[in-house]
């Protein structure tokens, strides 16, 4: 038996092969088109493994994606490939529909075609899971109680806008065609191999650089904060006993504004590399906020626990205390990936605040 993963050298992707390879010998072809937040150094703990093929592909090639079905003869696919940042979806939506919206319908026929080919137990037990995010909910008041399965979809950038065509295109292909589909709606992930343009490796990496720590508007944006551990163990929870055509909500239980995680990570950088030149919270700068800035994202995880018994293992305290410590123990990693397309990144989206 073999998976296909889709986005496997990405922050979550390569996460879960790791996971995956570390509690199974069943096979990994890992498919990544290596773009800027693809790196295979993610993954250097597995080279040499014959559980783990790499190839380096496109989702949205036709041909490749029927050559490792039929080759490989996979029992799942799980789909991580996605664009995946608001900000960059705000300078440049073009890259969000091609890989979010039209890499989804091809990775879709392709499955639907090699599922069809299938026989007896093979087609019976055959999944195509679609990872996605929360962000497709829109946002929520306040007071407002946390997104379910069945919240209605409010999408308010393009990268969210993207997600949520893929959520209906992957739900119309179980409805229409029968494709045996799960799709999980996570919060936002954090841990190992973040690459730093998301808050919480950003804030650490311009932290321990001496670097202003830039924070949207007043800070005051709520989201719930799931350990990617703790997705990558969901993951294979829905995957091995979640229902045909169903959605799951991946939570934390972690509901913190941006501003309350950065003094977070100040503080702990505070007791585990303390600056001389006093704490790191006095790097924190207030920007102009991005476009159409949502306020508040919370998953209610209810359902996932009920059905199928998972609920996360990490507290935000214990789960933000090894993502620190894994910064600070892979400098090598960190400056590796900051290359010159990181750093105009960074003056593109930051310097006009």
């Amino acid at each position: 038996m073999t998976i296909l993963v889709t986005g496997g050298a990405g922050f979550i992707g390569s996460n879960f092969v790791l996971d995956w390879l570390a509690q199974s010998d069943e096979p990994v072809v890992n498919l990544d088109a290596l773009t800027y937040a693809g790196n295979l150094q993610n993954l250097a703990a597995l080279q040499g493994d014959a559980r783990h093929i790499f190839v380096h592909g496109d989702i949205g090639d036709r041909a490749l994606l029927e050559s490792l079905l039929a080759e490989h003869r996979p029992r799942a696919v799980l789909h991580f490939a996605a664009e995946s940042h608001v900000d960059r979806s705000i300078h440049g939506p073009a890259a969000f529909i091609k890989t979010n919206i039209e890499g989804t319908f091809t990775l879709l026929e392709a499955a639907r075609g090699y599922w069809n080919a299938l026989q007896g137990d093979d087609r019976a037990a055959f999944r195509f899971h679609h990872v996605s995010t929360d962000e497709v909910y829109g946002s929520l008041a306040p007071d407002a109680p946390a997104f379910t399965e069945t919240h209605p979809y409010e999408p308010n950038s393009p990268y969210s806008a993207s997600k949520a065509a893929s959520d209906h295109l992957v739900r119309a292909w179980h409805h229409t065609y029968g494709l045996p589909v799960l799709t999980t709606n996570c919060s936002n992930n954090y841990g190992p191999y973040h690459f730093p343009e998301k808050l919480i490796p950003l804030m650490i990496v311009n932290a321990l650089a001496g670097k202003p720590l830039p924070i949207y508007g007043d800070g005051m944006q709520v989201r719930d904060w799931l350990y990617v551990g703790d997705h990558c163990s969901a993951i294979r929870t829905v995957l091995a006993r979640g229902r045909v055509g169903e959605v799951y909500n991946i939570g934390g239980w972690n509901e913190m504004p941006n501003r309350d995680i950065v003094h977070a990570v100040c503080a702990l950088l505070d007791e585990l590399r303390p600056s001389a030149e006093g704490p790191y919270a006095r790097l924190i700068t207030h920007v102009k906020d991005r476009p159409g800035h949502d306020r508040r994202y919370a998953i209610d995880a209810r359902k996932i626990e009920r059905e199928l018994g998972w609920r996360p293992a990490e507290t935000f305290a214990s789960g933000i205390r090894k993502t620190v410590l894994w910064y600070l123990d892979h400098a090598e990693w960190v400056a590796n990936v900051q290359s010159g397309g990181y750093r105009d990144w960074l003056a593109t989206n930051y310097t006009a605040r």
